[in-house]
């Protein structure tokens, strides 16, 4: 059992504009986690399916059948490295949005990457763009979110469910909370390494990353990224798109982005920096514990470096710096209270197990 005492840790999570803080003690009797290097866990979303066929075509090709061959090819090939993959879908079948999203917070994913083309009135316009969740939202940039949100009207109780949401109206974008802020950062990582793949592998034309209100990266709770793969509407690229050779190349690219990706935020945990089984008693300065599970990087703690984290039931702890000796660890407390947080204390483990010190 989780009990509140005098001796806390807050972990700040913005939700609704509204700060939460959670507060946790260490119980003894739980079991440690250790953490070591787990698989990668990657939501791939086909966009649209089923009644919403996507951009619309006039040779007929359906962008809804496109992009479930490219995510069907960039599972298998994640899967053959290691990572577990989830699909919103691997049919044609209609999902709302919500249920997108769902399913990769349902799972606690580390990605969320979402498969589209794009279409323009204007067949010249060409190239590949790839988006996450923000509020720059330039007129180019709301059209592209405003097409893919107006899936929200082939919902049943649209209304009730998106609680007055206007995918047409700028200032509904602008009343979205930004639970995916504090993962900007890292989904602009992968989405510029998703680009440079398309423009230096495919000599595609780099239309850029960008930020738009897309409700699908609004409401999934990690990295999250859309892709405009390239538009149907123009004659040479939609050729391109509907062939079993683009679909492999455009796969290929968007997998050797996230494998590009997990090394660049460090995925495998250095595990010397967690508490291992020996006599030696090793202090920890604890920082933050929560149900979300953070990566272990300066940016998601103040910049904060040399960190790491155990699981305790749902619950992650989260340590800034690590020694043998207590009057170190009482510096490093005193700057990590000087650095944000305020309520930081020392924890010490002994033949992996964790008790308070101070």
């Amino acid at each position: 059992m989780i009990k509140v005492c005098s001796k806390y840790t807050f972990f700040n999570h913005s939700l609704t504009g509204l700060l939460f803080l959670v507060v946790f003690q260490f119980d003894s009797g739980f079991t440690n986690e250790i953490y070591s290097q787990k698989p990668f866990k990657i939501v791939i979303d086909a966009g649209h399916g089923g009644k919403d066929p996507g951009r619309p075509n006039k040779s007929g090709i359906k962008e809804k059948d496109i992009v479930l061959n490219i995510a069907l090819d960039l599972g298998e090939k994640l899967k053959n490295s290691g990572n577990d993959v989830i699909y919103t879908r691997d049919k044609d079948v209609f999902l709302t949005l919500r249920q997108r999203a769902k399913i990769a917070n349902d799972v606690d994913a580390d990605l969320f990457i979402s498969i589209h083309c794009n279409a323009f009135h204007d067949h010249r316009v060409y190239g590949s763009e790839t988006f996450v969740y923000g509020l720059h939202v330039s007129k180019a940039n709301f059209d592209v979110a405003l097409k893919e949100n107006e899936v929200i009207f082939l919902e049943e109780n649209y209304e009730e469910n998106y609680k007055g949401f206007d995918p047409k109206s700028p200032e509904s974008l602008i009343g979205l909370t930004l639970m995916q802020e504090e993962y900007l950062d890292q989904s602009i990582l992968l989405a510029s390494f998703v680009q440079e793949n398309f423009r230096n592998d495919l000599q595609r034309k780099n239309r850029g990353v960008k930020q738009s209100g897309f409700w699908v990266l609004h409401n999934t709770y990690m990295p999250s990224i859309l892709i405009e793969a390239g538009f149907m509407t123009n004659p040479k690229e939609g050729a391109y798109l509907n062939s079993k050779k683009g679909q492999g190349e455009i796969s290929n690219s968007i997998f050797k982005a996230i494998e590009k990706y997990k090394k660049a935020i460090n995925y495998s945990e250095n595990i010397a920096n967690q508490p291992q089984n020996i006599s030696a008693i090793t202090y920890k300065v604890q920082i933050a514990a929560g149900k979300r599970r953070l990566e272990l990087k300066p940016y998601n703690f103040k910049g904060l470096k040399n960190l790491s984290r155990i699981k305790q039931g749902s619950i992650y702890k989260y340590f800034y710096s690590n020694s043998n000796s207590l009057e170190d660890i009482k510096e490093k407390k005193t700057f990590a209270r000087r650095n944000g947080f305020p309520n930081a204390y020392i924890v010490g483990f002994e033949n992996g197990k964790l008790f308070e010190v101070d």
